[in-house]
């Protein structure tokens, strides 16, 4: 097992919580240090917030935990490709390199849909890796569609 498929299991465990809670199963977990210091998982439907993405969350708590909007020396694992609004802050937040699960094809901002991430227009780039444990991150977001469609 790589270095970042051992943190990408911690992610897809937060996204396992958020599956408990009948959110789109999306975790992540900020590294500084070779240690965890923020996670989080979507809450958009149980805080009926839609900015409470799983990424949003961990940036808030590992900002706090670091006690500066610059996460500069972390690395951020999320088990799906961020979207638009969580490739931005996560380039605000001045991270250097992300690690994702599964790509999306339909709102990812670091290099499916449209980049964000690495945009050379934007005053910070971010280095991305892609598709780290792609089948278990993608089967946990297909198993949830496959669910609510059978509840429909």
């Amino acid at each position: 097992m790589t270095l970042h498929e051992r943190w990408m299991k911690y992610a897809l465990r937060e996204a396992e919580r958020a599956f408990e809670h009948d959110e789109v199963p999306v975790g992540a977990v900020i590294v500084h240090k070779n240690t965890i210091i923020a996670k989080g998982y979507n809450q958009v439907e149980m805080m009926r917030d839609p900015t409470a993405h799983a990424e949003m969350i961990a940036l808030t708590a590992a900002a706090a935990h670091v006690e500066n909007k610059f996460l500069k020396d972390c690395v951020l694992y999320v088990t799906m490709e961020p979207c638009p609004m969580c490739a931005g802050a996560i380039v605000l937040s001045r991270i250097p390199t992300i690690v994702f699960g599964c790509y999306d094809p339909k709102m990812g901002a670091s290099g499916s849909v449209m980049n964000v991430t690495e945009n050379k227009k934007l005053n910070h780039q971010v280095h991305v890796i892609g598709g780290v444990l792609d089948a278990e991150c993608g089967g946990l977001v297909k198993e949830f569609f496959e669910k609510i469609r059978k509840k429909n």
